[in-house]
């Protein structure tokens, strides 16, 4: 088996070719699902793989599950257990994504949550870049509203909600553009269709408050923690359409796009049309914490092989 075969389904790990479910699940016809997005990022010195913030993002799995009434009963320190293995047992030496998934697994047609069998699987593959983060992004400011927390809530990740992300993002790629800023329904900058905003204006760090309909990411807090050891001023509130044009600024931040500057926005250039200087600052400072290239927060980092040996004989 080559990287990314092996996935764990049914409370087992087996060949990612089996971990397949029928066309009846609940899940697949109604989105009741719940996941999370994590990444793993290949030190080639140190011939070691690190999960980065893995409680963090297993602890937000339990809390969308509980949200959601997905009840499952495995424990925080079992789901890291079973993360770290399956990432062993792909044997993989680049930089790698988990998606652990909790979905309800019942065959039915029925809109309900309560009473309905819940499931959980997590696979694994390979993931570079999933955004070019270093030229500087296009976005516009989407038609699509980010979904209120009353419709939907925002402090889970449920699988079937992606949709309205998916409009966004398909829309401001057809336009030519890399992607899209959702604002809340009366107006206010919520986030990307699937990353965090920060802006920068005079020194200031500035992110859109929770209860803008945000999913309160993992990354933006770590992008928040980096930036006050090193001094830089940090604020959540209510940010205007209006002061993504006028910032000195702008980037996105998300375990997928991982800290992205923006350079231009509806037509409009921001700052002086390239990476900001506190974007790259804290962009660098971000790359060298998860790779293990400082002993800052080291906390955040979970070595997958022991020693730092690599892949074990006879991985995948």
């Amino acid at each position: 088996m080559s990287a990314g075969d092996i996935a764990f389904f049914e409370g087992e790990l087996v060949p990612l070719e089996q971990a397949r479910v029928p066309i009846t699940t609940h899940a697949f016809n109604y989105g009741t699902g719940c996941f999370e997005g994590i990444r793993a990022y290949w030190n080639p010195e140190q011939r070691q793989l690190f999960a980065f913030r893995l409680g963090d993002h297993m602890r937000r799995l339990a809390d969308s599950a509980r949200i959601l009434k997905l009840d499952f009963d495995m424990e925080i320190e079992q789901l890291c257990a079973v993360a770290l293995e399956l990432l062993a047992r792909n044997g993989f030496e680049e930089d790698a994504y988990l998606r652990p998934i909790v979905y309800k697994s019942e065959h039915t047609i029925k809109v309900a949550l309560t009473g309905l069998a819940t499931s959980f699987c997590m696979y694994a593959i390979p993931m570079g870049a999933y955004l070019d983060i270093d030229r500087g992004l296009s976005l516009t400011v989407s038609a699509w509203r980010r979904i209120g927390d009353n419709a939907v809530p925002s402090r889970a990740k449920p699988t079937g909600a992606y949709v309205n992300a998916a409009m966004a993002s398909d829309e401001a790629r057809q336009r030519g553009v890399d992607e899209a800023i959702m604002l809340t329904g009366d107006g206010h900058v919520a986030e990307a269709s699937s990353a965090n905003v920060f802006v920068v204006r005079d020194g200031e760090l500035v992110t859109p408050e929770a209860a803008d309909d945000i999913l309160v990411g993992i990354t933006r807090d770590s992008v928040m923690r980096i930036a006050q050891r090193q001094g830089i001023p940090v604020r959540e509130r209510r940010v205007d359409r209006s002061e993504l044009f006028a910032a000195d600024e702008v980037f996105l931040c998300g375990t997928g796009v991982q800290i992205a500057p923006v350079t231009n926005i509806d037509g409009r250039r921001i700052g002086s049309g390239k990476p900001g200087r506190v974007t790259v600052e804290l962009q660098e400072r971000y790359l060298a914490i998860v790779r293990g290239m400082t002993e800052d927060f080291a906390e955040w980092r979970l070595p997958v092989y022991a020693e730092g040996r690599g892949a074990p004989d006879g991985a995948a």
